[in-house]
């Protein structure tokens, strides 16, 4: 029997950025590391802070963006929440689906695609450290905007 996989949305982390810093230029290549300055969770499954001192690097080939974030969250009982967050940015994909009801998933025409992965020892939230998730990402107003689903 094949079981094909459902998401469900769990929350949403909307980090603060501050401007990206040039590392340098490789061969067809630009690596950047955009500071993480601070922001919120907030959703069905989880609430809280992103705490400021993470930060995204970045590599760009061509027109493909490859991230790798690092930062801390701390949920509203006081818990810290380490997150690595790996993903692809590029334009060009499909548009259909851009829209989570009402919610905007993604900008026209680009794919900003993560797969977060939690860790902590908090019992309240040791489910974070024992799920998959799959994050639909997009820029708005000097945030990064995830909307993260569990993969059931």
């Amino acid at each position: 029997m094949t079981v094909t996989p459902s998401l469900s949305y769990a929350f949403e982390i909307r980090a603060e950025v501050a401007p990206a810093l040039h590392i340098g230029h490789g061969d067809g290549e630009r690596t950047e590391f955009t500071p993480i300055t601070g922001g919120t969770v907030r959703g069905p499954r989880l609430n809280g802070t992103v705490l400021a001192g993470g930060g995204d690097w970045s590599s760009t080939r061509g027109t493909v963006c490859e991230l790798e974030a690092r930062y801390l969250l701390r949920a509203d009982d006081g818990a810290v929440v380490d997150i690595v967050n790996r993903g692809y940015y590029h334009e060009g994909c499909d548009t259909s689906d851009l829209y989570d009801g009402d919610v905007r998933l993604a900008e026209a025409g680009s794919y900003f695609r993560t797969a977060p992965v939690f860790r902590t020892d908090a019992p309240a939230h040791l489910w974070l450290a024992r799920t998959v998730f799959v994050g639909l990402a997009r820029e708005e107003d000097g945030h990064i905007v995830i909307r993260c689903y569990t993969v059931d």
